[in-house]
């Protein structure tokens, strides 16, 4: 396919042909019933977040019938109380016992008097209890055990005794205290949040945080644009630059500026600073017209266009190519593909919470699934797009105490505004994903793992990850939800090259967030050469180098090792080009 013949593809209107309803068709009674299944899960899915109930319901069922067939394990459960009951009231008698400490909900010493342990303890047992019921029941697939025992979690995360006022002694010294008016302050703020969202509006000071004025605001130019990228280059900063030109393909369920944050904190002004000449794709926000964009036009559009771009303003160089998240993962394919082509371009790999296999890629597979892919599919179906909402839910679930009940105590009970910050508008300011990438992302990558086992095709043609030489820096974080760092290890299986891993201290963001001088940062660091023995995750942290400060430098490091000696002058940008950060990134 062409790119005049793409283009038509992706501008396609939205007809009953379009959306897989021919005229002719529509007349078979059974295709108006399978449309209709496609509607009603579409709305159904407007109620759930995205989450398909038949998904969770047959897991459930499946885990009771499993159950009902294995004696032994309802024995233990009903004897587990007896059994526990002396460790219960040890931990809550025992002051050196502080087994609630532990635990991040009760760390606070408030939580070590009565009756405040008390209500901790049972709470702990209780959970323990629903952990022995959902797990290791004989005959149960690990797939549903998952589910079970992740749906379980959430629920008693939701009782939990620091989640009311009753229970949580802060929280009741604090009401006392306040004779209740941080309960007012509370429930005038959840009713100012719920207009917001109702209105659509974003969280209350991310407009403090607009790109091109508060965030994003590394000098740069606009040098190249289609109907899915703009590539921006940054301007120089220093005298004499590396030959080779670093170019960032950020995740398209992002926007690029997680990576160009405030000046303390970007990634791309110090990469700047230290002498790189760095390009960065800033990703269109999909509207219900870009239904039809795939991945082949993630690949030809997205990547290679910029690939294209970047020989072209610095011809005769090969180039860094650097993927974070999502855009790690098409980093990987879009350096198997050029393999594949003989097209040598490509210096470098550096790789950031980037899943290449996805057999074990954490809590999120929960999601992914046969039932819920399809769920998934008759949404965007409907919209055209997967919506940055039905998407939220997901991932607040990962992390419910994070994201759900301590915001919930801290905002709507204690009364108190956490302030806004860089990170958290970024957060806020969320992309769409178009039905046909998404549904191929997600059938092919996560549910198939086409890519991994050499079955994924990028235009039409076989891809293997195996066929890439380049070296390759990847950066795992330790606390990632997303991307867990045990399945960003597995690129060493994936591609026998020179591999220097890392793994970061943080979370999927704030891990790679991680600049020079931040307080607490640390990461561990290790060299796989190509053709050395296999080495399993826990060893590999076992044997590798522990270091305090940001992962940032011996990036930068091995970027100038994989770079010429000789650094040149920088090629100034055309004044008369549109300023970074661009048009795409403000679309919402």
């Amino acid at each position: 396919m062409d790119k005049s013949d793409r283009m038509d593809s992706i501008n396609q209107p939205n007809t009953p042909e379009s959306l897989g309803i021919g005229q002719k068709n529509m007349n078979k009674p059974e295709d108006f019933f399978a449309i209709y299944n496609k509607l009603f899960q579409a709305n159904l899915g407007k109620l759930t977040f995205g989450v398909s109930p038949a998904s969770l319901g047959t897991a459930y069922c499946a885990w009771i019938l499993q159950l009902l067939q294995s004696p032994g394990h309802l024995m233990a459960l009903i004897s587990y109380p007896t059994m526990h009951a002396s460790d219960c009231v040890n931990n809550i008698l025992c002051e050196d016992s502080a087994h609630n400490a532990h635990d991040i909900r009760f760390q606070k010493d408030s939580w070590q008097s009565m009756p405040w342990r008390l209500y901790a303890e049972n709470f702990l047992m209780v959970e323990e209890w629903w952990h022995q019921a959902t797990t290791h029941v004989p005959g149960l697939s690990s797939r549903v055990e998952r589910t079970v025992s992740f749906c379980a979690r959430q629920m008693l995360d939701a009782f939990s005794p620091s989640n009311f006022i009753w229970t949580n002694p802060d929280l009741f010294n604090k009401t006392i205290e306040s004779g209740g008016s941080n309960l007012i302050q509370g429930t005038e703020t959840a009713f100012d949040h719920a207009l917001t969202r109702l209105a659509g509006l974003p969280p209350p000071g991310a407009e403090h945080f607009i790109p091109g004025q508060e965030v994003a605001i590394t000098p740069g130019k606009i040098i190249y644009s289609n109907h899915l990228i703009e590539l921006i280059q940054y301007e120089p900063q220093t005298k004499t630059v590396f030959k080779e030109p670093v170019l960032i393909l950020p995740a398209w369920i992002m926007k690029y500026y997680i990576l160009d944050l405030s000046p303390d904190n970007s990634l791309v002004k110090w990469l700047v600073g230290e002498g790189h000449t760095v390009f960065i794709v800033s990703w269109r926000n999909p509207v219900k017209d870009d239904r039809n964009l795939s991945m082949d036009d993630y690949y030809r559009l997205g990547a290679m266009s910029a690939i294209d771009a970047v020989c072209e303003v610095i011809p005769g160089t090969q180039m860094h190519l650097m993927g974070y998240c999502l855009g790690g993962t098409l980093a990987m394919i879009v350096a198997a593909a050029m393999a594949r082509d003989h097209d040598n371009r490509l210096k470098s790999l550096s790789l950031l919470a980037a899943q290449g296999d996805f057999t074990e890629a954490g809590e999120l597979m929960l999601f992914i699934t046969d039932s819920e892919i399809s769920f998934l599919e008759n949404i965007m179906w409907e919209q055209g797009y997967l919506d940055t909402k039905q998407m939220a839910g997901s991932f607040q679930m990962l992390r419910s105490y994070d994201l759900i009940w301590s915001k919930m105590v801290d905002d709507y009970m204690h009364g108190e505004k956490r302030g806004m910050i860089d990170m958290l508008a970024w957060n806020a300011d969320a992309t769409r994903m178009p039905y046909k990438m998404h549904s191929e992302y997600l059938r092919k990558l996560f549910l198939n793992n086409d890519f991994a086992e050499g079955h994924f095709k990028v235009e039409g043609e076989l891809v293997a990850p195996k066929n890439i030489q380049l070296p390759v820096f990847a950066v795992s974080t330790e606390t990632d939800h997303v991307a867990p760092w045990k399945s960003v290890y597995k690129v060493h299986l994936m591609i026998n090259t020179d591999i220097t891993f890392v793994l970061t201290s943080g979370g999927h963001n704030a891990g790679v967030i991680s600049e020079p001088g931040h307080n607490g940062r640390s990461y561990a660091i290790n060299e796989h050469k190509k053709n050395m023995p296999w080495s399993g995750p826990n060893k590999w942290l076992k044997s590798a180098t522990k270091h305090d400060g940001s992962w940032w430098l011996p990036w930068h490091d091995w970027l100038v090792s994989h770079s010429s000696p000789k650094r040149v002058a920088p090629r100034q940008l055309a004044p008369s080009l549109q300023s970074a950060p661009g048009t795409y990134v403000m679309q919402k």
